[in-house]
């Protein structure tokens, strides 16, 4: 009897062939689990975080105290999503030298980012909170595109009524091109 498990193909997250603990600097985009509001809300266009919005904004800064060769940017967690600017950076802020440290890959740091973040929150306040499986990252590539996406996480308050990730009428696909769009200043 043959095996009629059919394992679909997922698409790669991931840039192929790239290092991902690599020094560089990375947008990163982190939705909850069916995108569900779970970090507080948004009053007159700012983000009111909640007691799980402020954990997570707390275990984003751990990941720079944690990992010294992690450098963060522009940050904001939204009612169901978070973005982020996170750079690897040669050498550590500490002086020492990098060559003797093992230097996590961004999918690793992510891991212990939702990881002590969902373990906190459950301790906390919400015991059923899950993040979405994966996150959407984007490898910085210049000045601009870092410009336009730390302006587009600044102002993203601003537009959470017409926000893509604040329901589920958008497919992934239409998603993905929006960040791709917002990168490049179209």
């Amino acid at each position: 009897m043959q095996n009629s498990t059919h394992i679909p193909n997922r698409k790669r997250n991931r840039l192929k062939g790239y290092d991902y603990s690599n020094p560089g600097i990375y947008f990163i985009t982190i939705c909850t689990d069916n995108r569900v509001n779970s970090f507080g809300t948004i009053v007159q266009s700012e983000m009111i975080p909640n007691n799980s919005g402020k954990i997570v904004m707390d275990k984003w800064i751990w990941l720079s105290e944690q990992y010294s060769y992690v450098v963060l940017d522009q940050y904001i967690t939204m009612p169901n999503h978070f973005h982020g600017i996170l750079a690897i950076v040669d050498g550590d802020r500490n002086g020492r030298d990098r060559s003797l440290q093992k230097v996590k890959s961004i999918s690793s740091l992510i891991g212990a980012f939702k990881t002590t973040s969902s373990k906190e929150i459950h301790l906390n306040s919400d015991k059923a909170f899950k993040w979405q499986k994966s996150f959407y990252d984007r490898i910085i590539r210049n000045e601009a595109e870092l410009s336009n996406i730390q302006r587009y996480i600044f102002y993203n308050p601003l537009s959470w009524q017409n926000d893509i990730e604040n329901s589920n009428r958008y497919s992934k696909h239409v998603r993905e091109k929006y960040y791709d769009d917002i990168i490049q200043n179209k």
